[in-house]
């Protein structure tokens, strides 16, 4: 079995772990993404699609980076540091370590100003603010925050200072015990919101919209896009799970654990949309609305409908709820690579990596304003056009994490001695054998058509 070191820190328990890794992949790209991309690519026929992709890419590589974590014991770039020597690799695949540490950084400077945007949006919510609002008065509420640099400072800030103050805790005291409250409130929220689109008169229009699959409004392109938001959600490739997978006890079986992380993360989704849809419809709004279905589609339907003062105060609650959820294990990779090489303090890498993160965030805050026409990296091809949060959402989203993903599948499949799976991963004969085919060629050629087609569109 994997060695574990007495100073590196574990999670209490297998279901701990789980709670830590749904809290990881649960986030904005399932409450906030998944419904409009589901919306915008025709319903179930998309939802089909995602589930294969789940299947056939996300689950291995999830599989993968947990494996991989649990036997470095270490920060991701310490572990690609420890295994490649330990496996008779080549030292070139530690860049899978590096590629995690920074992308996980990246991420999280964009995704703190939008999980900001979450906690503007209870106060809204909570305030009546919704309540009888036209369309032009909800555009003016997202115009008016997107335009003031410090609005968007603020609550940028007042997030990040909330994920700091979790992380700097340690595993047990701080991610363990956030993810222990949120998580089963998250769930016990969505619940709740399922329940009052019930009342709405379009459940069964939000559900046929979601599980009667039309394959004629389904395209090549939404193929992709599920093929995507499949790596996205899981957080796989950006250093989180493997983070996450280092404090791992031994023992714990961790396809299974991956199942079930898998279909919970799904399950959150497939409720974000039961909950969404079928307020939409009950206004007569559109489903494909794209990114601003949460804060401007929603609020709109939240502020025409009975209770919606209160039912849209939840929302945004559990939304917010699920960005925290998220952003931490962005941060954890950091603090542990800070931790581990620097020799410094949990508290002290929580804080110089959460500033260091905030302060490359003002970028992206000021992407929507004053230098939403800035395009630093106009000279090359593919990044004409985008401005500080354009270029960091692209590299993350179609460069770093498929190609992370596609590493770690490849190095798992092709560089790890035999031995070495059958140790941690338990898997034996047709099991085994399945797993391996479907992590060395199905996955890595699922991501490589991904990263392809985002390089070239």
């Amino acid at each position: 079995m994997s060695s574990s070191s007495n100073a590196h820190p574990l999670w209490s328990s297998r279901f701990a772990f789980i709670l830590a890794a749904t809290g990881s992949a649960v986030g904005l790209g399932n409450i906030w993404k998944f419904p409009y991309i589901t919306g915008e690519n025709g319903g179930g026929a998309f939802v089909l699609v995602y589930l294969a992709c789940i299947l056939l890419i996300g689950i291995p590589v999830l599989i993968a980076e947990t494996m991989l974590g649990r036997r470095g014991r270490q920060s991701p770039v310490g572990t690609m540091q420890k295994l490649t020597a330990s496996e008779g690799a080549s030292s070139w695949w530690r860049l899978i370590g590096w590629n995690g540490v920074i992308a996980s950084f990246l991420v999280l400077s964009f995704y703190a100003v939008i999980g900001g945007w979450s906690l503007v949006y209870v106060g809204h919510a909570a305030s009546g603010e919704f309540l009888g609002a036209d369309t032009d008065a909800i555009g003016a509420l997202f115009g008016g925050l997107l335009s003031s640099p410090g609005a968007m400072l603020f609550w940028h800030s007042l997030f990040m200072v909330l994920v700091v103050f979790i992380v700097a805790r340690g595993v047990r005291e701080g991610l363990e015990k956030a993810i222990t409250w949120l998580m089963p409130l998250l769930f016990v929220l969505l619940l709740v919101l399922v329940g009052y689109a019930m009342t709405t008169g379009e459940f069964g229009r939000g559900v046929a919209f979601l599980f009667m699959p039309d394959f004629s409004s389904l395209t090549a392109e939404g193929v992709l896009v599920a093929l995507g938001h499949a790596a996205f959600t899981l957080s796989i490739g950006i250093g989180v799970m493997m983070a996450y997978g280092s404090y791992l006890p031994d023992g714990v079986n961790i396809p299974k654990t991956a199942l079930t992380i898998a279909l919970l993360d799904v399950v959150v989704a497939l409720l974000a949309g039961l909950a969404i849809f079928p307020v939409v419809f009950a206004e007569g709004l559109q489903a494909g609305e794209g990114p601003g279905l949460i804060f401007q589609t929603l609020p709109l339907a939240f502020g025409q409908m009975a209770g919606g003062g209160f039912f849209g105060t939840l929302f945004f609650i559990l939304l917010a709820m699920a960005a925290v959820t998220s952003a931490i294990s962005m941060l954890e990779p950091v603090v542990e690579w800070l931790e581990e090489r620097k020799g410094i303090s949990r508290l002290k890498g929580a804080l110089l990596g959460g500033v260091t993160i905030w302060f490359v965030g003002i970028g992206t805050v000021l992407s929507f304003n004053i230098w939403a026409d800035v395009h630093p990296l106009a000279f090359i091809p593919g990044f004409d056009g985008r401005n500080i949060f354009g270029i960091f959402d692209f590299m993350v989203s179609n460069l770093m994490m498929p190609l992370g993903g596609l590493a770690i599948a490849l190095f798992a499949g092709w560089a790890l001695r035999r031995e070495t799976l059958d140790q941690e991963l338990a898997l034996q004969g047709s099991t085994r054998d399945l797993f391996l085919f479907v992590l060395r060629y199905v996955t890595p050629l699922g991501i490589a058509g991904v990263f392809l087609y985002n390089l070239l569109a």
